[in-house]
């Protein structure tokens, strides 16, 4: 089996199929064509075109590329703590990627809340010391 290689090129060099194939996945993805045939026409390509290139080209995003963290806490089972730990979140101006909590054992619930902090307003070290300051979370750290 051959490696495969990936490459970073500006899109000014490109044919312009690749661009309309990123555009007809897009139509896709946030549901304004059903299909891959309508999203092709919508773009402006053949629906051969958009096959023979969609499982090959991916858009650039730096937003998916910047800085996230994953924050683990152990959460006493009392109702509000969760949301507490989600309102520090978002006054500290970070985005919520994923929500994991498991059952809780013990009246004790592990969470796991990734973030994404490019936008945060506060250092890691304040958010984590603000969580540590709502009451029912036994713990906090930071990976």
């Amino acid at each position: 089996m051959s490696k495969i290689n990936y490459f970073l090129v500006n899109s000014n060099i490109l044919p312009p199929v690749f661009s309309k194939v990123i555009e007809a996945k897009n139509y896709l993805a946030s549901g304004e064509a059903t299909s891959a045939s309508q999203a092709a026409k919508m773009a402006g390509i053949s629906r051969s075109a958009y096959y023979k290139y969609k499982d090959s080209i991916f858009e650039y995003n730096a937003e998916n590329s910047e800085e996230t963290v994953t924050i683990n806490a152990k959460l006493k089972d009392n109702a509000g703590v969760l949301s507490a730990l989600m309102n520090e979140l978002y006054v500290a101006g970070a985005n919520v990627l994923s929500v994991s909590q498991s059952v809780p054992v013990h009246s004790v619930a592990d969470v796991s809340v990734t973030v994404r902090i490019t936008e945060m307003e506060i250092s890691t070290d304040a958010l984590l010391k603000n969580i540590k300051g709502v009451k029912g979370v036994n713990s906090v750290s930071m990976s």
